[in-house]
């Protein structure tokens, strides 16, 4: 009830507007299908009093270009050969929000009426129950406060919201939230990097500041939570009114406390406007401090463009990942090309008022303004609505097998559904609480630069990231590694070499916990262990997997003699104990002769922390003998796929081998024309795949034998499949 008392309070007051209130920017586009648009091109309202009419000022210049971002990607898919809807064409109705929450329920309802949007009067009031709407989608709106107030409305006719910069974990409740998506990573994520940041530098010190809203407020708790946790110490915390802006005694102790306090990082998770009043103090108070940024100031122009931003020391900050929209730049420096609605005419426009008084706008540099990761991620947003019609409608490049007469219902459950890749960058697709699987860009404000380009990517973070497939390869050889082990006796671990199997997957095991050695700073500890370790770990591996094979041959060839080679090599405790011993050799005599070391490079802007191998020869003498190793293995076993082997060994050794030798080939080029960080994640990513291929292709078919092909694993399945392999052979076969 306190909801929808609230609720028709708010529709009574933006449809009853006082008098000479401004009506927010506007704009639409015909189509087909309507998809809706909630941006803040303006700042904010002039709400001083509740008796004076309502004015939208200060305009937002990048909200804007990420509007026409919008349009932009409309019009190429409504343009793009082949038809990503043939025969549809997909329309727009986009509304100013003024980052003002009444603003936007009132864009909200509009986008929610059954009628078209130039067919009747701003002032019509609608209050009954609302029909289907023509608006099948809503791309927005920005400020998590704001989203969370219009999609409790959206809900209503299971609208798909999707926003492009409301973070707020709140959101994440489907319980709550329905309808509501998104194209960035929620705050859970952001904290958590912000945490790992704050541990990576070995800070133990820090100071909150964040705000009253859903952004600031829960994810203020949220880091407080995992500082504890981490035992970081808590200086300070500070959660800003909705009036701090105003208020200059709150202000000077805010400030008072950031002088004063001994904390080594300032994390301010607050909305840029905050940021803006704090940091112009600390330039005129000359605080010199280590700042962390949240995704809403860390690329903001407001902010890094004041006067004497330079002075306030370094500043750290994440921004959800940002690329580049092909084309668009060029839309923009081209006046749109030639594409004009109410909103971008109001904006070029040489005599339009703000506030009163003239605005001009540098037009040659207007593309100097957009903003990559919020435009970005609204191109997402319109992508994902497209893919979901696309999906809905049947479509293929020819025709689409449905009409238009769908529910927004209908669409918001495909859209939930969608799993693709864009532009064969970004691989997009929501989790059970509507939120995607990206991560974040690491920026560093390099003062030294001049503003336009004075923030830089120094990295990035993940949700999941290189460390978890390591961590789903542990959990996969630990579960095969008990498999094997409650069927130890039976033939499906016996055609594996038997216990040779759990010294296979031991030494593979080792491998998937070496990659942890190749992530983060690498220490002297880490440089020494992680090729050394893995080389001798995976010569023990192949050498479980040779000694098998001569089993396999010996076992299968009727006409092998007492004398024969192929017999005598047949001894698996020797061929474990030789195989892998001569390649510890050539690690130990690395290690003490020429031992690897941590290299400090002296970078422009950066200081850079490498391995150095000590001696490349014996690096590649390492590689090059598990390379001949994996080439004995693979023509063995290619000898081998002929034999009646009723579990296919021979057959999938040779391809794990084959796939062994061709990631290494194109390891030694990739790894030489590497730089840096990237190095160690070419081998992490290198030894990953290879245990990959030997877990995948030699130990995990049997696992599908044990749990689903049970009639297969006995002794007489063995004896009759053999019996027939060579009864078609003409050969005659005596049972023992």
């Amino acid at each position: 009830m306190p909801f929808l008392l609230g609720l028709f309070v708010s529709i009574v007051g933006v449809f009853c507007p006082c008098s000479g209130e401004t009506r927010p920017l506007h704009a639409y586009s015909p189509g087909d299908i309507i998809i809706g648009g909630l941006f803040p091109i303006h700042l904010q309202t002039d709400r001083n009093t509740t008796h004076e009419p309502l004015f939208c000022s200060k305009h937002d210049l990048q909200m804007f270009l990420n509007s026409q971002m919008m349009v932009y990607t409309i019009r190429e898919i409504n343009q793009r050969i082949p038809r990503l809807l043939p025969n549809f064409t997909i329309g727009y109705d986009m509304y100013d929000t003024c980052s003002d929450v009444s603003f936007a329920i009132r864009a909200t309802l509009e986008l929610l009426k059954e009628r078209d949007p130039q067919s009747y009067p701003a002032t019509t009031n609608v209050l009954s129950a609302l029909p289907e709407p023509r608006t099948k989608a809503v791309i927005g709106t920005s400020q998590s406060e704001i989203s969370i107030a219009v999609a409790r409305i959206f809900a209503l006719k299971s609208v798909a919201q999707i926003s492009y910069s409301s973070t707020s974990e709140v959101l994440s409740s489907k319980w709550r939230f329905p309808s509501f998506l998104r194209t960035i990573a929620s705050d859970e994520f952001q904290t958590k990097a912000i945490a790992e940041l704050v541990s990576l530098f070995n800070w133990t010190t820090v100071a909150i500041v964040g705000s009253d809203d859903e952004y600031g407020k829960y994810g203020t708790e949220r880091l407080v939570d995992l500082f504890r946790k981490g035992d970081i110490c808590i200086e300070f915390t500070d959660i800003l009114s909705g009036n701090f802006a105003q208020n200059n005694k709150r202000l000077d102790k805010l400030m008072s406390n950031i002088q004063n306090c001994s904390a080594e990082a300032i994390i301010i998770f607050t909305k840029t406007s905050n940021v803006a009043v704090i940091m112009k103090e600390a330039i005129s108070r000359k605080i010199n401090r280590t700042w962390v940024a949240g995704d809403s100031w860390s690329t903001s122009s407001q902010i890094y463009e004041l006067p004497g931003i330079e002075k306030i020391g370094e500043v750290f900050g994440f921004i959800s990942k940002r690329n580049e929209v092909p084309g668009f730049r060029d839309y923009v420096i081209s006046m749109f090309n030639g594409t004009t609605n109410n909103i971008s005419k109001h904006f070029l426009s040489d005599d339009y008022k703000h506030d009163g008084s003239k605005t001009s706008l540098n037009l040659s540099r207007l593309a100097d303004n957009i903003n990559q990761d919020v435009s970005y991620n609204t191109y997402l947003a319109v992508q994902v609505i497209a893919e979901g019609l696309r999906s809905l409608l049947k479509c293929d490049n020819q025709h689409c097998q449905r009409d238009a007469n769908f529910t927004a219902a209908e669409l918001l459950m495909e859209i939930k559904k969608v799993n693709f890749t864009v532009n064969n960058t970004t691989h997009l697709f929501f989790n059970e609480n509507g939120d995607p699987h990206l991560g974040y860009d690491i920026m560093y404000w390099n003062m030294t630069e001049p503003k336009h380009s004075l923030v830089k990517t120094i990295g990035e973070y993940g949700p999941d990231g290189i460390i978890n497939l390591p961590v789903f390869g542990i959990i996969v050889t630990i579960t095969i590694a008990i498999l094997f082990a409650i069927h130890r006796n039976t033939p499906i671990v016996k055609s594996v070499g038997g216990y040779l199997c759990f010294l296979e997957l031991l030494s593979l095991l080792v491998c998937f916990c070496l990659t942890f050695s190749f992530t983060g700073i690498p220490t002297r500890a880490s440089c020494m262990v992680g090729m050394p370790l893995f080389c001798i770990a995976f010569s023990l591996c192949i050498s479980c997997i040779l000694a098998n094979l001569l089993q396999i041959l010996v076992g299968f060839h009727f006409d092998v003699g007492s004398g024969s080679w192929i017999k005598k090599l047949n001894r698996p405790l020797a061929v474990v104990t030789i195989v892998p011993g001569i390649q510890l050799v050539l690690c130990v005599l690395w290690l003490r002769l020429y031992p690897p070391s941590l290299h400090e490079h002296i970078l422009p802007e950066t200081i850079l922390w490498q391995c150095h191998k000590g001696s490349n020869n014996f690096f590649i003498a390492m590689l090059a003998y598990n390379a001949f190793l994996a080439t004995v293995c693979f023509l063995f076993a290619y000898k081998g796929k002929q034999l009646p082997d009723l579990y296919k060994n021979a057959s999938l050794i040779s391809i794990s081998m084959l796939l062994y030798i061709i990631i290494w080939i194109l390891f030694i080029p990739i790894h030489i024309s590497l730089f840096g960080e990237y190095k160690q994640a070419i081998k992490g990513a290198a030894i990953i795949v290879s245990s990959y291929s030997i877990l995948g292709f030699h130990l995990a078919p049997k696992c599908y034998i044990m749990l689903f092909r049970k009639e297969m694993n006995n002794e007489s399945a063995i004896t009759e499949y053999i019996k027939t392999h060579y009864e078609m052979k003409n050969i005659a076969v005596v049972r023992s």
